[in-house]
């Protein structure tokens, strides 16, 4: 495989898959954006080891009329789009406005300490060939993180999707007391209200699909700290007030999902077809290779002061990578496809001696023409595109 060129994989010729170059050890964390001028975009973030400070943002793109054709595609060489040297900068997503313009976010946090996180910004005025300055985004305080793409409302309203990293008093972060909320903007992201999801303990990166009814009806689909299941959760006002979230079929493994409401209205979903009963080993926490990571001493919230009733799970395998098909919003997926399969090996997140194999955070969207294309880690060491059509998913392998 030529690397950044979209040829056909070589066992299936349905699929057409390229690895996107990366200039650094580690890639992880990739989202896909379709531009304006239909150039398909995309952003991870890349360094020695996730959560050093070493840790930059970068984005390729799949020039226009390429991301939608059969022809000769080719991936560009990745330009950095960040360079904060005491922060680790993550977890990147465009956003292009309604009126042209396309938006950067990203975190970025000291070392592993995910409670110190803020979110960042960057502007660009020409599909992101070149950008502004970088600014911190002010509504967002400190333990913010984003992960999941801004859903624009009919009434043009935005939906930036958000969860809080919390500690224990004294205790670095693992991920137990993370929950969600949505950041709301009804004058263009001048300003923001904040909409906690109730009783979303261990619910992450909140992905905002439209429901079937249309109208203000809203889905969110939910990442589980606990490693259980893929959680759901719907909105009746536009994204005012949310429901409880609840478990789906799908398991989860405490690693990125990502959901499409595709253009015939079906959902698409991403994921690891995996959980925590299929772990053999536990990890402490994300960070625990880091030898910085210590508690960052950021003020608790008074309901983090109890002891923890529950510890995130990390660990659990990171494999296989499947996409699958819902026709009744969610409830139930009954169609499933591996991408990739292997063991998913995540217990560290090594790149380079090369011991991470997890193929996970994986991001999807749809081109004009109808294809899926999907970007998702291979081993933290690059970012591959696969390009197949919804109903790949229901052929046999």
């Amino acid at each position: 495989m030529i690397a950044g060129q979209l040829t056909p994989h070589a066992a299936d010729p349905l699929r057409l898959v390229a690895d996107i170059p990366s200039l650094r050890v580690q890639a992880h964390a990739a989202n896909l954006m379709v531009l304006p001028d239909d150039t398909l975009a995309c952003v991870w973030f890349g360094g020695s080891m996730e959560g050093r400070s070493d840790i930059s943002v970068f984005m390729s793109r799949l020039s226009q009329g390429n991301a939608g054709s059969e022809g000769s595609q080719h991936w560009s060489a990745p330009v950095q789009l960040s360079d904060d040297p005491d922060r680790s900068e993550q977890n990147p997503i465009l956003f292009p406005l309604p009126d042209g313009t396309l938006w950067l976010l990203h975190t970025a946090q000291l070392a592993g300490n995910q409670d110190t996180a803020l979110v960042r910004r960057r502007i660009s005025h020409d599909n992101g060939l070149s950008w502004g300055p970088t600014e911190t985004l002010a509504a967002a305080p400190a333990g913010t993180f984003v992960r999941q793409p801004v859903q624009v409302q009919a009434d043009g309203s935005w939906l930036l999707p958000v969860f809080r990293c919390r500690t224990l008093p004294g205790q670095a972060w693992d991920g137990s007391l993370d929950d969600s909320a949505v950041l709301r903007s009804t004058d263009q992201g001048q300003s923001w209200s904040w909409i906690a999801v109730p009783d979303s303990l261990g619910c992450v990166h909140m992905n905002i699909v439209p429901a079937a009814q249309g109208g203000q009806h809203l889905l969110a689909f939910f990442r589980s700290r606990w490693a259980d299941h893929v959680y759901r959760a719907t909105s009746e006002d536009g994204g005012l007030s949310w429901s409880a979230p609840q478990t789906t079929p799908l398991p989860n493994n405490n690693s990125s999902i990502q959901a499409l409401r595709l253009a015939d209205g079906r959902l698409a979903m991403i994921f690891n077809a995996s959980s925590a009963l299929n772990a053999t080993a536990r990890r402490e926490s994300l960070y625990d290779e880091l030898d910085e990571h210590q508690p960052a001493g950021a003020t608790p919230t008074p309901e983090a002061a109890e002891p923890l009733a529950r510890r995130a799970f990390w660990g659990a395998p990171r494999a296989p990578l499947t996409l699958a098909l819902s026709e009744d919003d969610g409830l139930s997926w009954p169609w499933q496809r591996h991408l990739e399969e292997g063991d998913g090996h995540c217990l560290s997140n090594n790149s380079e001696q090369r011991l991470n194999r997890e193929y996970s955070y994986p991001s999807l969207r749809q081109t004009a023409d109808g294809a899926l294309h999907l970007a998702y880690t291979v081993f933290r060491q690059h970012i591959r595109h696969a390009r197949v059509m919804p109903d790949w998913v229901k052929q046999t392998n």
